[in-house]
């Protein structure tokens, strides 16, 4: 196999591995709630511990298609239809794109629930608009409760969702809370129903660690397990000391899996960039003996022997560099 392909095979997956074990990092509960106290309203001023301990069950982490017809599946339980959320990894849902982390969380009352989907991504995206996607993930949050937590028309009955983006590399730190608003175009009727079912949040994450600070406090616990920069002791010390989060082996483990992934993909990034430099000065080499000879009066033929070029690519060369 072609050395460069290998190489491009090896670093993409290396990145799905990281991709996954940022996945699992984020979706520890202790983790979980230190995101819902910062961003959810329900939870501000709790204690982690309590926030922990109204978590449901175990996220689900890269399981729940997004697709319209495939979040929910239909089972029968003793004769009766139980509509639950589609858990299955079989080779023909391979391929669907799929919510990074999804759960359930009761409220402080310990009854109502609500549904939290948490995103992350490496940075913004150039070929669409994030928030666009965000939007249609929230949207599916809230479509895809019919039968499986509301049924017929009891739409008194949909729980409040929570989309949440982690956006790593940006050029700012930052966070803001997209939700529904009423404005009153004529008149000031009071129509019934919930305005807070359906909610986005952005967190964007510089590469710098944040200082020690209340106003960054969940951006310098983010910053720390993404960072490439921070060995895994370092990290560990500030998610402990700091944010009392206890370090199990499992976590540990974890955390280990992605320095070693970061390091790895941060040493082939730079080793990319060697390669790309030296070929860029080459090509600028390549250039300016093209642009002296044509000063000097060189043939076409005469250039095309000396740079090994088609007479096609050396006519458009030359005039670009006019």
């Amino acid at each position: 196999m072609n050395t460069e392909i290998k190489n491009a095979i090896q670093a993409a997956d290396s990145e799905a591995q990281y991709d996954e074990s940022a996945k699992r990092l984020l979706a520890q509960k202790y983790v979980l709630a230190h995101i819902l106290v910062r961003t959810v309203e329900e939870f501000q001023g709790m204690e982690i511990e309590k926030v922990v301990s109204l978590i449901e069950g175990d996220p689900y982490i890269s399981k729940i298609p997004v697709a319209s017809g495939l979040t929910n599946k239909d089972r029968n339980v003793e004769g009766k239809r139980i509509v639950g959320l589609n858990t299955e990894a079989g080779e023909r849902n391979e391929g669907l794109v799929r919510f990074d982390i999804i759960f359930y969380v009761r409220m402080r009352n310990g009854l109502a629930q609500m549904i939290i989907n948490v995103e992350a991504q490496k940075d913004e995206p150039g070929s669409y608009q994030i928030l666009n996607r965000a939007i249609f993930y929230v949207s599916r949050l809230i479509s895809s409760q019919k039968e499986r937590d509301f049924v017929k028309s009891n739409y008194n009955d949909i729980k409040t969702v929570y989309s949440i983006w982690v956006c790593m590399n940006m050029p700012e730190n930052s966070m803001c809370h997209i939700h529904l608003t009423k404005e009153d175009l004529l008149g000031k009727h009071n129509w019934k129903g919930n305005l807070n079912l359906l909610n986005i949040v952005m967190i964007g994450l510089t590469n710098a660690l944040p200082q020690r600070h209340n106003e960054y406090g969940l951006h310098r616990l983010l910053s720390a397990m993404f960072s490439s920069e921070l060995s895994q002791q370092q990290k560990m010390k500030i998610m402990e000391q700091e944010y009392h989060i206890p370090m199990e082996e499992s976590f540990k483990e974890e955390v280990s899996i992605m320095c070693n992934l970061s390091q790895g993909i941060k040493e082939a990034g730079i080793a990319e960039g060697r390669k790309a430099g030296i070929a860029e000065g080459q090509q600028r080499e390549i250039e300016k003996v093209i642009l002296n000879m044509h000063k000097k009066g060189y043939s076409l033929e005469q250039i095309m022997d000396a740079t090994e070029l088609e007479e096609i690519e050396l006519k458009s060369m030359i005039k670009k560099l006019k």
